[in-house]
């Protein structure tokens, strides 16, 4: 400094600086990288990998623990009895056996994020649109894919003979006493993005190792009394395998540039960076059948015109690879 020959000190921050500063800019440079490398590390095509633990909830029917990357969600699945007789409006014999379980309202779900999930989940606060916005769609998944039979659901009597011998058709007649109301709590721990992924495969592993007691009717108490012995449980059975696969659309363009000029990206599976950044998602919703066959079940888009034909189909084809992903973590071969 005495002698003038000293020179300024250079700015430079750090990187976490800079992602908040200008996040579009930060995370166009990583993408522009020979290896297309995302911050997070991952390729924009690549998934993080789910890891399932079952039976972690003592005072539930079935229960799990999933962890997507940083995103963690608990899921728990407590039955209660609902009597027929207290329905105020009992199902037609005109109804479908797959409408009936939407009809009545036996499977409720509710999702809730915990204070600290992330910085701007604070206490004391009512529930998020995010949070009432994600109870509807698991909903709505729950009964457009059919994943439960409502066999598994009904609690059955059959009635003795009358005293003069006469059946109905010559059968007992059997009939629906009561039904099991499923809870489907859900609470998400941990935030880094793309909770409906997580929360979906929380649901389908608590559902899948959901123990129901063996519940009968009792004609001379009127009640539904349920057996004690573990052996006489049964679990539910899922009649087939909706996935969620999740994607973000990141574009360059803007109103004073050229459309040509205009770089585009779809990353799998966003994290809670990307999903600040991208304005336009896409939820793909695969439903593998017992017989490996794959369906699109639902698709979801919003944000923008973005996402074209070409990148959807790009997006259905990763979709059907993240099933086999799903299945591993599963245990399902």
């Amino acid at each position: 400094m005495a002698n003038g020959t000293a020179t300024a000190p250079g700015l430079s921050f750090p990187r976490e600086t800079f992602a908040k500063l200008t996040p579009g800019p930060f995370l166009q440079a990583h993408l522009k990288q020979p290896f297309n490398i995302r911050p997070n590390g991952r390729k924009p095509e690549e998934f993080r990998k789910p890891t399932i633990n079952t039976g972690s909830l003592t005072h539930s029917n079935g229960s799990a623990v999933v962890r997507v990357g940083d995103t963690a969600v608990v899921c728990g699945v407590r039955g209660e009895i609902l009597l027929a007789s207290d329905i105020p409006h009992p199902p037609g014999e005109d109804i479908e056996n797959d409408d009936i379980i939407e009809e009545i309202g036996l499977l409720v779900p509710n999702l809730e994020l915990s204070t600290g999930c992330s910085p701007v989940h604070l206490p004391g606060n009512p529930p998020s649109a995010l949070a009432q916005t994600l109870s509807y769609r698991i909903s709505a998944l729950l009964h457009t894919s059919h994943l439960l039979n409502v066999d598994d659901l009904q609690i059955l009597y059959t009635e003795p003979a009358a005293e003069d011998g006469d059946l109905t058709d010559g059968q007992p007649k059997t009939v629906v006493k009561a039904y099991w109301t499923l809870y489907i709590d859900i609470l998400c721990i941990a935030l880094d993005g793309n909770v409906i992924d997580a929360a979906w495969g929380a649901v389908v592993a608590a559902l899948q190792a959901t123990v129901l007691p063996k519940a009968c009717w009792d004609p001379d108490t009127e009640m539904i009394v349920c057996s004690p012995l573990a052996a006489d449980a049964r679990k539910l059975q899922i009649k087939s395998l909706p996935i969620i696969s999740s994607f973000a659309f990141f574009s360059t363009s803007s109103p004073i540039r050229k459309a040509d000029e205009a770089e585009d990206w779809i990353l799998a599976d966003p994290d809670a960076f990307e999903e600040s950044v991208c304005r336009e998602t896409l939820a793909v919703t695969l439903s593998s059948e017992p017989s490996g066959e794959v369906r699109i079940l639902r698709l979801e888009k919003s944000g923008g015109p973005g996402i074209g034909r070409e990148m959807m189909e790009k997006c259905v084809r990763l979709s059907a690879e993240r099933c086999s992903q799903w299945k591993v973590a599963l245990g399902i071969v």
